[in-house]
């Protein structure tokens, strides 16, 4: 599909190489955050950061980038005149959308956990170092979207889909750093999607910023960001799963237990795709190896899952897991959004929850509606690219 030339917002990503607060600058981002590849522009939002923002600040929120469209590392919006999306494959008749044509169909807003497939691949270290960028708990955030649901548009332009298509395929408008690698795209389950899909032009009431994918994202509530393609400029409707790597052989986890430290073939019947987030919390509050003084205190966090199922409990252990209380938990603003929770506790004296431990490990971990939780030790869904990290969350804290 031709398509007009990027404008060129800020310089190039090899600019900032050596130079991670340059980066963060010019993506205008919060200067604390961690840049993990300064060319691509791949930045972790430490935890503390995170406190306090139901809905996450684009200053704050994670980047991730597979691929960078020239100029869109910024926290400005991307030029929208010229950008077309098209609609093809196994749906008639095939359509080239105008960004224009967007705004006039009805709107639809969605407020949804977006994480990276890799968030906390960090921890499987302490098995076995994986590859990929060691991010820890901060590859996440929570956003409000807003555009035009798929199945409102193929309605709205009188589109049929094939019988015989099951999957959505979407491509970006960034290409791969050379013509010898695949490009980036993405292949979903299209029953799954269908109806809950969003065409995303605004996050947090704004044009969505170059760097998150604007000005066009596709956003899939209840998935792993991986599969929220940005700068989307193609959706393909098929009757099967793209063959590209990056959907092929990338962002996968197996099927079956993988001994930690070894690198098994991957295949279609041994892996699965990243796909829906895993139930999950994590404390927010205190931070690990934090020196608290003794006395009330309040432990507080966030729990979420792919929207499917609700969360029904979430439960705190004051003692590394030997003992766990259930904790009060907010409802989230939406099925795809995450529960803040928080328990009121005292150190050192007689009141109810307490302990006096000065050295204690802290851990959290969710329940849905079918009994779903997080594994003890995560760290059994080992895979050799780190991805799908939900095992119960810990800190461990000192007290003064």
């Amino acid at each position: 599909m031709p398509v007009a030339g990027p404008v060129l917002l800020h310089p190039t990503p090899p600019t900032f190489a050596q130079d991670p607060q340059g980066l963060l600058a010019a993506m205008g981002k919060h200067p604390g955050m961690i840049v993990h590849n300064a060319v691509t522009g791949v930045a972790e939002t430490p935890i503390h950061l995170l406190q306090g923002h139901r809905v996450t600040p684009k200053e704050l929120l994670f980047v991730r980038n597979n691929q960078v469209l020239p100029g869109g590392l910024t926290l400005n919006p991307y030029p929208s005149t010229s950008w077309d999306l098209e609609v093809g494959g196994l749906v008639t008749p095939p359509r080239t959308v105008r960004f224009s044509d967007l705004a006039p169909l009805q709107q639809a807003e969605t407020v949804a956990v977006l994480q990276c497939a890799g968030n906390g691949r960090a921890f499987y270290a302490r098995t076995a170092m994986t590859k990929g960028t060691q991010w820890k708990r901060g590859g996440m955030g929570q956003l409000r979207w807003k555009g035009v649901r798929l199945r409102r548009l193929l309605d709205s332009l009188g589109m049929h889909v094939d019988p015989r298509a099951r999957f959505l395929t979407a491509e970006g408008r960034d290409s791969p750093a050379s013509p010898a690698v695949d490009d980036y795209e993405q292949s979903v389950p299209l029953a799954d999607v269908l109806e809950t899909a969003l065409l995303a032009t605004h996050m947090n009431g704004e044009p969505i910023p170059s760097v998150h994918g604007g000005p066009l994202r596709l956003v899939l509530p209840g998935y792993y960001g991986s599969m929220n393609v940005k700068w989307l400029s193609r959706l393909r409707f098929e009757d099967r799963a793209s063959m590209s790597r990056h959907h092929a052989q990338r962002y996968r986890t197996f099927r079956h237990r993988v001994a930690p430290g070894t690198a098994p073939d991957v295949t279609p019947e041994t892996t699965n795709p990243t796909w829906r987030q895993r139930i999950k919390s994590v404390i927010w509050n205190p931070l690990h190896h934090q020196r608290v003084r003794r006395g009330p205190m309040t432990i507080s966090g966030v729990a979420w899952n792919d929207g499917r199922t609700e969360i029904v409990a979430i439960e705190l252990s004051l003692d590394g897991g030997r003992t766990w209380q259930r904790v009060d938990f907010d409802a989230p603003f939406g099925r795809y959004g995450w529960h803040p929770w928080k328990a009121a506790l005292w150190y050192g004296g007689n009141r109810y929850p307490s302990w006096r431990d000065p050295s204690t490990e802290l851990r959290v971990r969710a329940f849905d509606a079918f009994g779903r939780s997080q594994p003890d030790d995560g760290s059994v869904h080992w895979n050799p690219s780190g991805y799908e990290w939900f095992g119960v969350d810990s800190v461990k804290i000192f007290v003064i």
